[in-house]
């Protein structure tokens, strides 16, 4: 009997990304079904069976959220922490009652301890507090690794989840105001070219970037994730979570990031840091070496190509891009 993966959150960007390596692969013993908030009201328990009965998956790949950068979760941790905890609870329940084999949920490194000790690892999630700028939606993914437990404990279920690093790529939500830092500063650096002020020449333009620019972080090229995403579907079966990140020593700084997405677009005019707006976390560095024990030789794509890629994509797509 083939595996039947219904994948929540199929149209976003890890979605996206999942269903462009499962396209490539088109393996003969797998349906994939990519679902999105069309198909069904996640917040709603009702249609959320529905879905479920429609479809009837033997295997899950949770990646439906309400998702948003810095200061869209500093406006409204309430709507967060509800929106996900319910979601998630819809979810995990049906997966339960339709039998399903297998869960891979998508949490975030968001979720750990604003205060620790880094690198931060799998063992670490429950430590403390999480950032207080982002505490809601942060607790509801940290009760992700509680229900895959508590499910396991008394069900015996196969349900577990990742920890992937910051991701960017393709099929991004670029909205001002909402999207995560690399969507939002693709989106604003091509309005700035592009859009505002076309009489000034853009050697003559700033680019502005909100904070000073030291904050460091890990940043994952979606594809990259995707496959790692379908490799826990198809071998991890611990209920205990998995970091999926590039490695330690690929972090960069806000300020990198920024001349990567400057070098993609080939912007000429001046990189200036408005320190005005909150940096957020200096770091949340974390370590993959749980993942490297299990799969040592996975090669991660180079960070400017990654970042040239999905600058390309966006360009491309402009018309059609969630922004």
């Amino acid at each position: 009997m083939s595996k039947k993966v219904l994948v929540t959150g199929g149209s976003g960007l890890v979605g996206s990304a999942i269903k462009n390596v499962i396209n490539e692969e088109s393996p003969a013993d797998e349906v994939w079904i990519f679902c999105s908030s069309k198909d069904a009201d996640l917040c709603n328990y009702e249609s959320t069976k529905q879905l479920f009965e429609k479809h009837k998956p033997t295997h899950v790949i949770h990646l439906a959220a309400m998702v948003g950068g810095l200061f869209h979760n500093m406006n409204d941790n309430l709507g967060f922490f509800r929106s996900n905890m319910t979601m998630n609870d819809n979810i995990l329940k049906l997966s339960h009652e339709f039998g399903v084999q297998k869960v891979v949920s998508c949490l975030s490194t968001c979720i750990f301890p604003d205060k620790t000790e880094y690198p931060i690892d799998e063992t670490m999630v429950h430590n403390g507090p999480p950032h207080d700028s982002n505490f809601g939606y942060s607790y509801a993914k940290r009760m992700i690794d509680v229900l895959n437990k508590a499910y396991n404990q008394k069900h015996n279920c196969n349900f577990t989840s990742v920890i992937p690093c910051n991701v960017f790529g393709p099929h991004d939500n670029y909205k001002e105001g909402v999207s995560h830092v690399i969507p939002g500063m693709i989106h604003r650096l091509h309005k700035l070219i592009n859009i505002d002020n076309p009489e000034i020449p853009q050697e003559e333009k700033e680019f502005i970037v909100y904070g000073s620019g030291k904050p460091l972080r890990q940043f994952i090229y979606s594809l990259d994730l995707a496959k790692l995403f379908i490799w826990v579907l198809r071998n991890y079966d611990s209920v205990e979570p998995i970091i999926l990140s590039v490695d330690e020593s690929a972090e960069v700084s806000i300020a990198k990031l920024a001349e990567s997405i400057a070098k993609a677009f080939n912007f000429k005019g001046k990189i200036v840091f408005d320190t005005t707006k909150a940096d957020g976390q200096y770091k949340k560095t974390a370590s993959n070496k749980k993942l490297r024990g299990l799969l040592p030789d996975f090669k991660f794509t180079d960070f400017d190509v990654a970042m040239k890629t999905s600058v390309d994509w966006f360009i491309e797509h402009y018309d059609e891009a969630r922004k």
